[in-house]
């Protein structure tokens, strides 16, 4: 029974884990993605999902926050609030009309609704999570003129103004040059220390290798889990690449 229920509990060896899933299978119509995918995320730590093109980092990412439901399997989150989930970052996004303002805003649409105006909290969530990203300054500015680390950080505040303490991205510092990945990679170590669960799918093996823990995915099977020393080694690379 797929069991996906943001508020529930289980017993003290579950406590440092913020979620467990268990058998999951899940993919798109004629193509599952996932297989039996058994695993935990740590609760306030840094999780890197690593694994080739295919191997099913962003159908994990879409299970886990809620956008592609699972045909199979267990979900179990420990108490929290739902996640705040940061997808790859498209063309077709940037776009759209939208004022910087207006990209971080919609990250109050769950809390407020989408025709609400925003209220004085909503705009507090907005004006704190833009100074975190430090794009405050850039507020009018439309999406579509930034550049690619600026459009990152945007939309990295828009996940942060959810207000969630799990945090899941999908290729945050992909093409961005290695100023903007360094300042990625210092945020999201300010965000666990203050908190917060992240998780990120990367094929960047440095931004792995600084994780708390790694999933390794191969052909939607998890294929390691650990410490980045105990997954990343060069033979389990070797195999899954």
């Amino acid at each position: 029974m797929f069991n996906n229920n943001p508020r529930e509990t289980r017993g003290t060896e579950e406590r440092n884990q913020r979620v467990r899933f268990t058998g999951l299978d899940a993919g798109y119509p004629g193509r599952p993605v996932l297989r039996q995918l058994s695993g935990d995320i740590a609760a306030l730590a840094m999780t890197a999902l690593v694994g080739p093109n295919g191997s099913g980092k962003s159908t994990l990412l879409g299970v886990l926050a809620g956008v592609i439901q699972a045909t199979a399997g267990e979900l179990r989150y420990s108490e929290g609030r739902p996640p705040a989930f940061v997808p790859q970052r498209g063309a077709a996004g940037d776009a759209l009309p939208l004022t910087v303002r207006q990209t971080v805003e919609m990250g109050r649409w769950g809390a407020r609704g989408l025709w609400r105006r925003p209220t004085r909290q909503d705009r507090a969530v907005v004006d704190s999570a833009m100074e975190r990203l430090a794009v405050a300054d850039l507020a009018a500015r439309q999406l579509g003129e930034l550049s690619g680390g600026q459009r990152q950080r945007v939309l990295i505040a828009q996940g942060l103004a959810q207000q969630s303490d799990l945090l899941l991205l999908d290729e945050p510092a992909t093409g961005l040059d290695p100023e903007a990945r360094g300042r990625i990679a210092t945020l999201l170590t300010e965000l666990v220390a203050d908190g917060t669960t992240v998780v990120q799918a990367t094929h960047d093996l440095e931004a792995a290798r600084a994780a708390d823990a790694c999933l390794l995915l191969d052909e939607g099977r998890l294929v390691g889990q650990g410490t980045p020393e105990q997954v990343l080694t060069a033979t389990a690379l070797a195999r899954a690449w």
